[in-house]
């Protein structure tokens, strides 16, 4: 692929791979870096390119997006890791009492997957061989967990936020 017919490419399809990083982030500016970091991994490919090049371009930015996701989402700076106020430790502490309190409301079969795996640190295979069962069952099983544990946290806090008739 020449330099011409990638830049006319990007043109054509760069409105779509914004959209794409939009659903994995309300932010723009996020977006438009996430999709500027995959243009500029595909510039590198230039010469190794075919068109059309909106299927590659599309996967590289999902997996952009992952990889940023997982980076922001379970990580935290070492500079701020000490900052916590004492508010913020309580709420913490608050959150994390309400969950435990939410897992111990889920079925016996539930709650063991869900320690197994969170607190245990588990992998699905390794507790399906345990339980007897299959991989695919547990993961399963561990999704609808966790699904029931946040709509529930969900339903409370909204119950919560809602402002009280006095």
């Amino acid at each position: 692929m020449t330099d011409e017919e990638f830049k006319n490419e990007v043109k054509r399809i760069r409105p779509n791979l914004i959209l794409t990083a939009r659903r994995y982030f309300r932010d723009d500016g996020t977006a438009e870096d996430v999709v500027q970091d995959a243009l500029l991994k595909l510039w590198s490919m230039t010469e190794k390119l075919k068109m059309p090049l909106e299927g590659l371009a599309v996967v590289v930015v999902k997996n952009l997006c992952i990889s940023q996701w997982r980076t922001k989402k379970h990580t935290i700076g070492y500079e701020d890791a000490g900052e916590m106020s004492a508010t913020e430790e309580t709420s913490d502490n608050e959150r994390t009492t309400h969950i435990i309190g939410i897992i111990n409301q889920l079925p016996n079969q539930q709650q063991l997957i869900l320690r197994l795996r969170h607190i245990d640190n588990m992998t699905s295979a390794e507790i399906a061989t345990l339980m007897g069962t299959t991989d695919t069952a547990i993961r399963k099983q561990l999704s609808r967990a966790r699904q029931a544990v946040r709509d529930k946290y969900q339903a409370n806090k909204c119950k919560n936020d809602s402002p009280q008739n006095d």
